[in-house]
């Protein structure tokens, strides 16, 4: 008797991506790219190139990061036929230029947030996207703190009713990197390629949450920014910094809550600390990133003897993206929401669902962005988001 042994079925060939920027955000998604589809079921990938500015340092950074190649020219990198993934870790200045090509050229993009520098790069970058999906393309900001699993958890029960009516928020996201005068010039102190300083790298973070957590979106903002060193060493000497070090803002949303957001990068002896407390009618939630693995919880329905906030360490079966890592107890990292930002992508890629948050999403934060900046310049006017004031540059 004679056995046919089938064919073997030919493996789709992975999904190639290339790299735009090498330096923290790229290393942060060389390690998710590496790791991403030894944990979770997602499309193969191949990391094809890495594209610098400086062919020797993106030479190194595609050897230590395990990139196929590197190259100077991101559009060369764009049109390559193996190349379908566009992952941008660029400085705001050049996101839009390249995601907008990288669309146009049939590129599925991630792109780092904020999503742009100005609300025309931001609404231009939104056409593209939508032109692109049209032709089952898809594109995606990362916001990676949405994947943190505790705030996927806090949003499950914001959205399931357990705190009643949201009434008020506070966040704050503080750093110390700024802290000392003699720090070093870098492109986040200018504005021509950072576009603002806290408030744009790490306040969109935060206003982010806000929205993430509730499902509302802000309205209408009050806001004040300062800058508390106003020069720092540069290569050729002193330079001038363009940006804010430091922002606060009073935020109305779209469902009647109250958000207070403040974001500083010269809040000394505080390294990567964002705190987030959700109150509402019925519970409230409260959040550490420089301890993630964890979500206080307090619900005001038993005993007022029994009532208070209790510990719930997110690493247990049924919590977000913990299907993929350790048994319950093993604790997992910041590196890992960027795998499991890249988890959702290529699921949506996979899927065609549109990868949330989207360029749209993106733009909305740019929006408000823009109305802070107005309303500071106006000693702390209440803002419109979206009024025509601040619709262009």
């Amino acid at each position: 008797m004679t056995t046919t042994v089938p064919e073997p079925t030919a493996r789709p060939r992975p999904l190639g991506v290339a790299m735009i920027g090498y330096a923290f955000m790229g290393k942060a998604h060389s390690a998710a790219w590496r790791t991403v589809g030894s944990h979770f079921d997602v499309p193969a990938i191949a990391r094809r190139v890495v594209v610098g500015r400086n062919a020797e340092q993106a030479a190194d950074a595609a050897a230590r990061y395990g990139w196929e190649g590197s190259s100077t020219d991101w559009r060369e990198a764009i049109r390559r036929d193996d190349v379908d993934i566009v992952d941008i870790c660029t400085p705001g200045y050049l996101h839009a230029e390249i995601a907008i090509e990288a669309l146009k050229a049939g590129k599925h993009v991630l792109v780092e947030k904020p999503l742009a520098n100005t609300i025309a790069e931001g609404t231009d970058m939104v056409a593209a996207a939508a032109a692109a999906t049209a032709r089952g393309i898809q594109s995606m900001v990362g916001f990676n703190y949405r994947r943190v699993p505790a705030l996927a958890h806090a949003r499950s029960l914001i959205a399931d009713g357990r705190l009643g009516a949201i009434r008020q928020l506070r966040v704050a996201y503080l750093q110390d990197w700024l802290s000392d005068p003699g720090a070093p010039m870098t492109w986040r102190l200018r504005r021509e390629t950072a576009g603002s300083g806290a408030l744009g790298d790490i306040a969109s973070h935060a206003l982010d949450q806000v929205q993430f957590l509730t499902g509302q979106e802000v309205t209408e903002v009050s806001g004040r920014l300062r800058t508390f060193v106003e020069q720092r060493p540069g290569a050729g000497g002193p330079e001038p910094v363009t940006v804010d070090d430091a922002a606060w803002i009073t935020a109305e949303l779209s469902g009647g809550a109250v958000a207070t957001v403040e974001a500083s990068r010269m809040a000394t002896g505080v390294k990567n600390g964002l705190h987030i407390e959700v109150f509402g009618e019925r519970g409230a939630l409260r959040f550490d990133l420089e301890n993630l693995n964890e979500l206080e919880f307090m619900e005001a329905s038993g005993p007022v003897t029994e009532q208070g906030f209790r510990r719930i360490l997110v690493t247990g079966p049924g919590h977000p993206y913990l299907e993929g890592w350790w048994p319950p107890g093993h604790i997992i990292g910041w590196e890992h929401t960027f795998t499991h930002q890249l988890r959702d992508f290529l699921t949506s890629i996979r899927t065609g669902e549109p990868p949330q948050p989207s360029f749209e999403a993106g733009l909305q934060i740019q929006r408000v962005l823009a109305a802070v900046e107005e309303s500071a310049a106006a000693r702390s006017a209440v803002v419109r988001v979206g009024s025509p004031a601040h619709a262009q540059p």
